[in-house]
C-alpha cells in the first residue's frame, strides 16, 4: 500500500505525472506499425497527443508523426556497407549505435512529460532483433527505471486460427514477459477479419483447446498439448484485448487495460526497480570506498619508502620537506635524481647540445687559423 501512496505524492504536490511508455512489439506482418498509427490518431482525437519514437531503422516510410526517428541519427544502408552486414545485422548494429545515445532520448521524454501522457515506441519488425539484443535490453530497462512502462505484444489473429500457430504466439508472448519482467498486454489485431473470441475461449477453456488440437495429427500437436498445460497459469493473469488497427475498434478497452497495467507497475514493479537502484548505488559506493582505502595504503607505503631511502642523503629532512622543496635541490642531487618523470629530458638535451656545438665551432676555427699562419 505504500507504493501507490508514494506514487501519488507528486500529483498531490502539483508535480507533473510521468508519462506511460507503451513499448509495442510484434511479429513482422502483425500490423504493429498500423496499430501505432491508429493509436497515435486516437490519442490526438482525444486531445492528448502522444510522444512517438520510431526505432525501426529499415522502414521506408513512417505513417505517423514521429518526435524521434532513429533514421535521423543512424543511416541503415550506410551501416550495412561500412560493416559488411546483411539486413538483420544492419538493424542490430543501428540499434546498438542508437542505444549509446539513449540517455539524450530520456531527457527529451522528461521535457515532454508536461505535454504528453503517453510515449509510443515502435520497434523493428524483426522482433527477436529488439527482444533478445543488448541494445533492446538497454532501451527497455532505461525506460522502465524512470517511467511506467508497459509491453504491448501485437498478435495477428487471422494467422492464429490454427492451434499450433496460436500456441507458438503464446509461447513467444510468455518468453517476452519473462525477459522484460514488465506489465504485459496481448493485443489481438485484425479483428475486422476474424473475431478474437475463439482465442479467448482457448485460453479460458482447456477442453475447447484440446478439442481443436484433436483435429491435428502431426507430432507437434502432442507437444502443443503438453505446453498448453504449462501455460494455463500464464493465461490466468494475462491481459488480452481485441483490436482492429484498420477500423480503430477496441481502443477504449485497450486504454482501460493500460490504466490497470500502469497501476500494477506502480504497485509491484517500481518498488523493485527502486530496490535495484539502491543496491546498485550501495555497491558502487562500497567499491569507491575500497578503492580509496587501497589508494591511501599505497600512498602511505610510498611516503614511508621515500623517507627511509633519503635518510642517508639528508637525515635532517622530513618527507614533507622533500615534497615541498622539490626542484630546489642542488645540481648534484638533481643529477642523481635524473630518472624522475617530471623532467623534460628532450629540453635538457637540447640545452646541452647548443653550447657544445658552439665550443666545437670555436675549436675548429682556432685550428684552421693556426694551420694557415
Amino acid at each position: 500500500m505504500a507504493a501507490p501512496a508514494a506514487a501519488a505524492e507528486p500529483q498531490a504536490a502539483g508535480g507533473p505525472r510521468p508519462p506511460v511508455c507503451l513499448l509495442v512489439l510484434g511479429m513482422a506482418g502483425s500490423g504493429k506499425t498500423t496499430f501505432v498509427q491508429r493509436l497515435t490518431g486516437h490519442l490526438h482525437s482525444q486531445g492528448s497527443p502522444p510522444y512517438v519514437i520510431n526505432l525501426d531503422p529499415a522502414v521506408h516510410e513512417v505513417p505517423f508523426p514521429a518526435n524521434i526517428d532513429i533514421r535521423d541519427t543512424v543511416k541503415y544502408k550506410e551501416v550495412m556497407k561500412q560493416y559488411g552486414l546483411g539486413p538483420n545485422g544492419g538493424i542490430v548494429t543501428s540499434l546498438n549505435l542508437f542505444a549509446t545515445r539513449f540517455d539524450q532520448v530520456m531527457k527529451f521524454i522528461e521535457k515532454a512529460q508536461n505535454m504528453s501522457k503517453y510515449v509510443l515506441i515502435d520497434t523493428p519488425g524483426q522482433i527477436e532483433v529488439f527482444t533478445w539484443s543488448a541494445s533492446g535490453t538497454i532501451i527497455t530497462e532505461a525506460l522502465a527505471s524512470s517511467f511506467p512502462t508497459i509491453v504491448i505484444y501485437v498478435m495477428d489473429t487471422s494467422r492464429s486460427t490454427n492451434p499450433v500457430t496460436f500456441m507458438s504466439n503464446m509461447l513467444y508472448a510468455c518468453s517476452i514477459l519473462y525477459k522484460t519482467k514488465l506489465p504485459f498486454i496481448v493485443v489481438m489485431n485484425k479483428t475486422d477479419i476474424i473475431d478474437h473470441s475463439f482465442a479467448v475461449e482457448w485460453m479460458q477453456d482447456f477442453e475447447a483447446f484440446q478439442d481443436a488440437l484433436n483435429q491435428e495429427t502431426t507430432y507437434v500437436s502432442n507437444l502443443t498439448r503438453s505446453m498448453s498445460l504449462v501455460l494455463d497459469e500464464f493465461y490466468s493473469s494475462l491481459r488480452v484485448v481485441g483490436v482492429s488497427a484498420v477500423l480503430g475498434t477496441g481502443l477504449d478497452e485497450l486504454f482501460v487495460q493500460v490504466t490497470s497495467a500502469a497501476e500494477e507497475y506502480e504497485r509491484e514493479y517500481r518498488p523493485e526497480y527502486e530496490r535495484l537502484k539502491k543496491s546498485l548505488a550501495s555497491a558502487q559506493s562500497q567499491q569507491q570506498k575500497e578503492q580509496l582505502e587501497r589508494l591511501q595504503k599505497d600512498m602511505g607505503s610510498v611516503a614511508l619508502d621515500t623517507g627511509t631511502a633519503t635518510d642517508g642523503l639528508s637525515s635532517g629532512r622530513d618527507p614533507s620537506d622533500l615534497i615541498l622543496t622539490r626542484g630546489t635541490l642542488d645540481e648534484e642531487d638533481e643529477e642523481a635524481d635524473s630518472d624522475t618523470d617530471d623532467i623534460d629530458h628532450r629540453v635538457t638535451e637540447e640545452s646541452h647540445e647548443e653550447p657544445a656545438f658552439q665550443n666545437f665551432m670555436q675549436e675548429s676555427m682556432a685550428q684552421y687559423w693556426k694551420r694557415n699562419k
